[in-house]
């Protein structure tokens, strides 16, 4: 469980909470950045966001305007989402690393009024919000001690606004962004348990933009967290370095990163002293990574099960035993809940497998600007709906078993493959395209793509398929591996058979 906050008191919204904490946490620092070297503390982190809200306050944003950031992860990328609480704003992060469709997707929905960016990316052509580049964020956001004393929140502000949108590919259609209020980041803390105390420094080296910055913003404030940001690329050996000279006490990484510094040769002379706990995300971390992790690095392994629409859902304790770490993804997170149901929404036994629905204070309020989606996304009584399948072993630990679509997991990153075969289709080189994901050591799964040629003789080479893929979606969309097919299997139904493929 969670111990005590590091700033005290009771706050409805993010921006009230920064302007309470500077002063009783102003001095520590707030991040790290390993490539640039910067150092900041949360009270210049604070007066860099309101010298940039500032700007943006006079040229017309304010409360429940989009504030889009699309920034590398960065100080920068913190700035500017913080700047948007200090306006009431509602801030969304984009990942820079979408292609052209996924970008106008994010956009159509979100009606951002403002957005900061770095020069390299691409707004589409039909959006004309107020852009702040990057340089010109580093020439607003100056330090404003006196400004941040007398910097006035929006007075009609409350816990249940939309603080943050996030978002997440769907399968079909346009993206699909969960947005939190306030009283959701606020939880976030609160359920925890083991992954957070107070004065923790955490290793990052995710895209700022996901659930594992965007859900966590209350959370940095609130318990004083140190944000460590690692180089892009990411580095086994960077990693290694982070970990023993800056003193992390929250090792985070997915398990293809844990499973590379595990082969550096300098790891066994590291000092990994300070490190409190591991943290296992995003994918299905095996067995034997597990045990050489604890046996390597001497801190207890926490695998956690979470998703963009519900930051908190359940994981493991520190003191469970080996094989729940191994098998399960834990029990619920305080104040969760958990439900396993079959087809018709109807609760299974004990033990038997059931579709994941979730209920607790993190859960999203919905899908920005889509009711269609959001009704989709919950049952008549108000619990989210999963993809996912599982089942509660006699300890009440829950045990993934698959998902209900053919999502796949590349190194961290969703896949969905309908998004990729669509691509993949429009190839004039290309009749038809199945993917699937395929198990595979360390990095979890890849993408295999099925395809029919055109011309059999002249078929696409897995080089021209990557390019085309990754010019329009992101570049972990792209299919690892090529099957060359006459036809494709298919069912009763018409529909290709996956089945068939996967065998």
């Amino acid at each position: 469980m969670s111990g005590p906050s590091a700033v005290t008191g009771d706050y409805a919204t993010l921006g009230e909470l920064i302007l309470a904490a500077v002063d009783q946490i102003g001095d520590r620092e707030a991040f790290v950045e390993v490539a640039t070297g910067e150092r900041m503390t949360f009270r210049e982190l604070a007066e860099r966001s309101v010298g940039l809200a500032a700007h943006l306050r006079s040229r017309g944003i304010g409360h429940g305007d989009v504030l889009a950031v699309c920034l590398p992860p960065s100080i920068h990328f913190a700035v500017a989402c913080y700047a948007g609480a200090l306006l009431g704003a509602i801030v969304t992060g984009v990942n820079t690393r979408l292609g052209p469709r996924e970008v106008a997707a994010v956009f159509n929905r979100c009606q951002t009024a403002v957005v900061a960016l770095d020069e390299s990316f691409h707004l589409p052509d039909d959006h004309h919000p107020l852009i702040v580049t990057r340089a010109e964020l580093l020439r607003l956001a100056t330090p404003t001690p006196d400004l941040l004393t007398t910097w006035e929140l929006p007075a009609a502000q409350q816990a249940s606004d939309p603080a943050v949108i996030i978002w997440t590919s769907g399968t079909t259609g346009p993206a699909k962004g969960a947005w939190l209020d306030h009283a959701n980041l606020a939880a976030a803390v609160q359920t925890a348990g083991d992954m957070t105390l107070a004065f923790d420094r955490r290793i990052s080296g995710i895209p700022m933009a996901h659930a594992g910055f965007m859900a966590k913003l209350w959370e940095q404030w609130a318990m004083a967290i140190t944000f460590v940001l690692t180089p892009n690329p990411w580095s086994a050996q960077v990693m290694l370095d982070v970990l023993s000279t800056e003193r992390i006490t929250v090792g985070g990484g997915v398990p293809t990163q844990w499973a590379k510094l595990l082969e550096l040769p300098g790891v066994a002379k590291a000092d990994f002293s300070a490190l409190r706990i591991c943290l296992a995300a995003t994918a299905p971390a095996a067995p034997e990574l597990i045990e050489r992790m604890r046996q390597t690095l001497g801190a207890p392994v926490i695998v956690r099960y979470a998703m963009t629409e519900s930051p908190s859902i359940a994981g493991t304790r520190t003191d469970d035993p080996a094989e729940v770490q191994y098998r399960s993804v834990g029990r619920p997170q305080d104040g969760v809940r958990i439900r396993l149901v079959d087809e018709l929404g109807v609760e299974v036994p004990h033990g038997d497998v059931g579709r994941v629905r979730v209920s607790g204070p993190c859960v999203m309020r919905g899908y920005w600007n889509d009711p269609a989606m959001t009704a989709a996304a919950f049952d008549d009584e108000g619990w989210l709906v999963s993809g996912d399948l599982g089942y509660l072993d006699p300890e009440g630990n829950l045990v993934l078993v698959g998902r209900l679509g053919d999502m796949y997991i590349r190194g961290g990153y969703n896949v969905y493959p309908l998004e990729v075969e669509n691509v993949l289709a429009e190839h004039p080189c290309v009749v038809t395209a199945a993917v699937i994901g395929v198990a595979t050591p360390v990095i979890g799964e890849i993408g295999r793509a099925f395809i029919v040629a055109s011309d059999p003789a002249h078929p696409p080479t897995l080089a021209e398929l990557r390019t085309w893929v990754s010019d329009r979606l992101a570049d972990y969309k792209r299919p690892d591996e090529l099957v060359l097919q006459e036809s494709l299997p298919l069912t009763a139904m018409g529909k290709v058979d996956k089945s068939a493929l996967g065998v």
